[in-house]
């Protein structure tokens, strides 16, 4: 592989915490009924868009629906320097890749501002090419739109991409734009619910990227 996709939350960033008190504190001042941690969990591979509709039947207006996502933004910028951290062994994985000459992006379901903000945080933002936020496409994952846009920009083979990701919705991402998938087993999707998607590499160590060959999904699980 040449080209290296990734995933933010619960995969290059330990973001569990940060979302879960930022959702539930938002929620809760909103006054809406607080969604369980598990069910947080399940949802942070899409945006908030997305997920804070389906954790609630409350009817919003566009203004109220505004209202809540703002609410969010401001918990989590004001809980994120306190909890968010990058995995371990994240910033020298990325670094040897990096200079073995492979291509390194993000597809993120956070806004481009926000993904940088973090990635900049965690001193990681200088090892990527370039980066896609919820913001830079029309269609949220799990559509290829994201994964589609960087092949096209950056003139990406797809037989020598991949796009590593915690959650189904990655896996799904990438075998909807046509590119291998890797998934990773320390984020927010236990190994069962990722190996139901069949990924073509299934890793559970950050250091495992360095030799994904070795890691296909059939051999793997024997």
């Amino acid at each position: 592989m040449r080209n290296y996709i990734f995933d933010f939350d619960g995969t290059l960033a330990d973001s569990k915490k940060c979302s879960v008190l930022a959702t539930q504190e938002a929620f809760k001042e909103f006054g809406l009924d607080v969604p369980s941690s598990e069910q947080i969990e399940h949802f942070m591979g899409i945006p908030i868009e997305v997920s804070f509709k389906e954790m609630t039947d409350y009817k919003f207006t566009e203004e109220s629906f505004e209202t809540l996502l703002q609410i969010f933004r401001e918990k989590y910028k004001a809980f994120e320097n306190d909890t968010l951290t990058v995995f371990p062994n994240v910033p020298e994985v990325l670094n040897n890749l990096k200079s073995k000459g492979k291509q390194l992006f993000v597809v993120s379901s956070k806004k481009t501002n926000v993904l940088l903000r973090n990635l900049e945080t965690l001193k990681i933002n200088t090892y990527f090419k370039d980066i896609i936020g919820s913001d830079n496409v029309t269609n949220y994952k799990p559509h290829p739109e994201g994964i589609l846009k960087l092949v096209k920009l950056h003139h990406l083979k797809k037989e020598e991409t991949v796009m590593i990701g915690d959650a189904i919705f990655d896996l799904q991402i990438a075998h909807a734009a046509g590119v291998a998938s890797c998934g990773v087993t320390w984020g927010s999707h236990k190994k069962e619910k990722l190996v139901k998607e069949q990924p073509k590499f299934l890793i559970h160590e950050v250091k495992q990227l360095l030799v994904l060959e070795e890691c296909m999904l059939n051999e793997y699980s024997k």
